[in-house]
This record gives structure tokens, C-alpha cells and sequence, in this order.
């Protein structure tokens, strides 16, 4: 990843801020972004104490200004961009189908789906403008989720439905631009130790335990285990590597 420029959304906590650090580790531009700057400044200052490279950049994934504000950000402040990982995203409600209020629904799409749809369609074009067919070519991967492979009576609607979606996106925009030297792939976490798993967890530690047992690794994954899978399909390691979902999940999905 040495002096590569990587865009990283939901950067200021669990999988994205992992992500962060392992890139700028590897010598990687970093352009964090994030809704709290507070937040996303202490995760660039840690950056940059470890010896690494990069700016945060505050931005909604609901707000198309605010991508659009961030991947230009990425190109003026560093010249280029060679990778992304869209990793912001929201659990929404619970409640169920016919009790689901649009919006809810709304919300929910507008950054799982819209989000990141709206961040590739930024992100490929100064991909393009910036040399994608160079070695190494250009990387996106997106996060989506073992619910995106399947449903559970744990998700609301619009989660697995976005996340459904994430992955058919992904592919779709994995095959319009393989030619063009851009690859895409998406990492599918299963139940990870981070914020967004926080409502679950409140649940008491006997919930806690039964999610572990449904795991046949026996456990949550870290967010730098996620952060890892992902720092390897935007590597020029996985350079034959586009339209493929990996989980990143325990063994989960081979139950299925």
C-alpha cells in the first residue's frame, strides 16, 4: 500500500478506525472520514504519532455533498486516489416489516445503499481521471454483512435488505469496470465487537453468549480482523481479485 491515497468512511470507530491505522501502517495515504470530528481528529493524530500520512475529512454518508466533498478533499490534498473503503454504515430499527415506518427505511438506505453507491460513483471517476490502469490498478471494497448472504429475526428490514444490496452494487460495478483497471469487493463482517453491536450487547452477557455459540469459531470477530480482509482485498495481493464478497465471519455462512 506504500503512497497509495485510500479514502476510509466511518473511520472515527470500530472496523473503519482499524482500517486507518493498518493502511497507514503500510504506508498508505489516509483520508478518514467520518460525521464526528472530534472523533476523527484524535483517529488522524494517533495516525500520524505512529509515523503515517493522512487528514480527516468530516462527511455524512446520507449527504451527497458531503461524499462528493471528500473524494474531492482526497484528490486536491494528495493528487490522486487508488483505493476507498466505504465502511460508514447504520443497523436502523428493529421492529418488523409491517410495523416499519418509512423513516426509518429512509434513513436506513440512505446511508447503507445511497451512501455508498454515491461514494463509488465519485470515487470511480477520480479513479479514471487519476490513472486506474496503472500497476496495481485502483481498489474499492465496501462493507457489507453475512446478513447480506442471508436474513435473521435479530435485523430489521432495511439493514438486510440494504446489505442485500451492497453486494449485488458491488458486483455490478466490479464488472462495468474491470476493464478500466478498478476492482471491487466487499467484506461481509458477522457479528463484530464494535459500537453498531452495542444495542445487542446491552441485551445482558446470556445473549452475548448464545450470539458467540452461533458462531462456530465460538466468538465475535475484532474490528481489526474485519479491517485486515479488507486492507487485503484493496492490496495488490488480491489483484485478480473483483466482484467477490468474502466473509470475514467464523465459519458462519459455510453452515448454510
Amino acid at each position: 500500500m506504500d503512497g497509495k491515497v485510500v479514502i476510509v468512511t466511518g473511520a472515527t470507530s470500530g472496523i473503519g478506525e482499524a482500517a486507518c491505522y493498518l493502511l497507514a501502517g503500510r504506508g498508505a495515504k489516509v483520508i478518514a472520514a467520518g460525521r464526528r470530528a472530534d472523533r476523527g481528529e484524535a483517529v488522524i493524530q494517533r495516525l500520524r504519532d505512529a509515523g503515517g500520512d493522512g487528514i480527516f475529512v468530516q462527511a455524512d454518508m446520507a449527504s451527497n455533498d458531503d461524499i462528493r466533498h471528500m473524494v474531492d478533499t482526497a484528490v486536491r490534498t494528495y493528487g490522486s486516489l487508488d483505493g476507498a473503503f466505504n465502511n460508514a454504515g447504520t443497523g436502523g430499527a428493529r421492529e418488523q416489516l409491517h410495523e416499519y415506518s418509512d423513516d426509518n427505511w429512509n434513513q436506513v438506505v440512505a446511508v447503507n445503499l445511497t451512501g455508498i453507491y454515491r461514494c463509488m460513483k465519485y470515487q470511480i471517476g477520480a479513479m479514471l481521471e487519476s490513472g486506474a490502469k496503472q500497476p496495481g490498478g485502483a481498489s474499492i471494497v465496501n462493507t457489507a454483512s453475512t446478513l447480506g448472504h442471508r436474513a435473521s429475526h435479530l435485523s430489521g428490514a432495511a439493514y438486510t435488505a440494504t446489505k442485500h444490496g451492497v453486494i449485488g452494487l458491488s458486483r455490478q460495478a466490479a464488472i462495468a469496470y474491470v476493464r478500466e483497471g478498478i476492482r471491487v469487493n466487499v467484506v461481509s463482517p458477522g457479528a463484530t465487537d464494535t459500537e453498531l453491536l452495542a444495542p445487542l450487547k446491552a441485551m445482558g452477557p446470556d445473549f452475548v453468549k448464545q450470539v458467540n455459540e452461533t458462531n462456530p469459531i465460538g466468538r465475535m470477530a475484532t474490528a481489526e480482523e474485519v479491517a485486515n480482509a479488507a486492507l487485503f482485498l484493496l492490496s495488490d495481493a488480491a489483484a485478480m481479485i473483483t466482484g467477490h464478497a468474502l466473509p470475514v465471519d467464523g465459519g458462519l455462512l459455510a453452515q448454510l
